[in-house]
């Protein structure tokens, strides 16, 4: 968990903004939830390895003795859980809300989230998560709204060139269906799969063999790896062409329509990028499953997928779900410039001696223009008070005496 300099901050309330802009004219709406949501619900067993991660709240009122008698089950001592992601809330969120919602409902949330996380470079146990989300809508128009949504957030911030890779885990799970796993394998050989990028083809396979996975099946998923690599075409032919046979064709057919909605957006070079081996971890996924892509940096700065099934444990009844949650921590790294500078932003630097109202009346004119305004005492060393003002976004600055008045300051840029 970390803290935030003037700057710091003011470069991630700048990124916010834009981030909020840009998902707000797609149509999306802003919700906001608790930060804690039941101890239950945190671990009903759909949150993958991030429940693993979950801070507890230790229930109100219990004495030493309560304590000692449910020190073995975390259940028994917390009711309560900082939540590890956006998603699960959102699901209990609609379904406590739903006869106030439209039915298709298109959210933002925009707040921290929790992970008791190793401290390390980009894993933070307090981290902002970006998410938009589409409940009601099982076509692929709702994973192409969302994407096309995120790539404008791209483009706003300056990072043009994005490409999304897609996936479905019904693909995955029809692949490892025709290479031969059997059901009770096939969370773990998913887990290796998704060290592809890390290990290489001969270390996936090598691995599932250390595993104990079929022999059998492994032998023909190396094979099936063995193919020429190739990037194939966001289309029927190609799709199906970077596919085993025996994939169901709505699962095709259900991609095909993604890539034709989103080029009809974007244009004819739609930066979609099937990928029959991304995953995702997240035990809740049950469609379509993407990942945002920039040149610039050789991992993700965002992703999602489709998951159909969670608000149903809620509700009582399936609804189809949908979201993207950019990666704000991991974007707001690589825009270092996006501080910026207020236009007008003015620091006047007065003497020991000039009255107090007569600066308050100076500063009260100018904010009532519009102009944000710091009040400095000269320093001995005014160069440094300068450069200070300038990498906390101010650009200008003013001297003032005891003579000082609003017809005769002199605003001077800091640059």
């Amino acid at each position: 968990m970390r803290d935030f300099l003037p700057a710091d901050k003011a470069r991630r309330e700048r990124v916010l903004a834009v981030i909020r802009e840009r998902y707000r004219v797609h149509g999306f709406d802003e919700i906001e939830t608790p930060v804690m949501e039941d101890y239950d619900r945190l671990h009903a067993g759909i949150g993958g390895d991030n429940e693993k991660l979950s801070f507890s709240i230790l229930k109100r009122g219990m004495d030493a003795d309560g304590i000692r008698a449910a020190a073995d089950d975390p259940a028994a001592l917390a009711d309560l859980g900082l939540r590890y992601d956006l998603t699960v809330p959102l699901a209990r969120f609609y379904a406590t809300n739903r006869a106030q919602l439209p039915t298709v409902f298109r959210s933002i949330q925009i707040a921290p989230v929790w992970r008791a996380e190793r401290p390390q470079k980009g894993r933070y146990r307090q981290f902002v998560q970006c998410d938009i989300d589409i409940i009601g809508d099982a076509s692929a128009r709702a994973e192409a709204e969302l994407m096309t949504a995120s790539l404008d957030v791209l483009d706003a911030l300056g990072l043009e060139g994005g490409s999304i890779r897609v996936n479905d885990r019904r693909v995955l799970d029809a692949m490892l269906d025709v290479f031969g796993f059997v059901p009770e394998e096939r969370p773990g050989v998913l887990i290796t799969i998704d060290k592809l990028d890390k290990i290489g083809a001969s270390g996936v396979v090598a691995e599932l063999r250390d595993r104990g996975a079929g022999a059998t099946a492994v032998d023909a998923f190396a094979e099936y790896l063995d193919r020429p690599a190739t990037t194939p075409r966001f289309d029927d032919d190609g799709i199906r062409g970077a596919l085993p046979a025996g994939i169901p064709d709505e699962v095709i057919a259900h991609l095909v329509a993604l890539g034709e909605t989103v080029a009809a957006v974007r244009g004819a070079d739609a930066p979609l990028v099937f990928d029959p081996f991304l995953v995702r971890g997240m035990g809740y996924y049950t469609g379509t499953i993407f990942e945002l892509a920039h040149p610039s940096v050789e991992y993700s700065l965002g992703g999602g997928g489709r998951y159909d099934g969670m608000i149903g444990r809620f509700l009582g009844q399936q609804v189809p779900a949908v979201g993207f949650s950019i990666g704000f921590e991991r974007i707001v790294d690589l825009l270092q410039d996006a501080a910026g500078s207020d236009d007008r932003a003015v620091v006047l630097v007065h003497d020991r001696d000039v009255p107090l109202a007569q600066l308050l009346r100076l500063k009260a004119g100018l904010v009532a223009d519009g102009v944000r305004v710091r009040l400095e005492q000269r320093p001995k060393n005014l160069k440094a008070l300068l450069e200070r003002s300038a990498a906390d976004g101010y650009t200008s600055f003013a001297t003032v005496r005891t003579d000082t008045d609003a017809a005769s300051l002199e605003v001077k840029p800091l640059a």
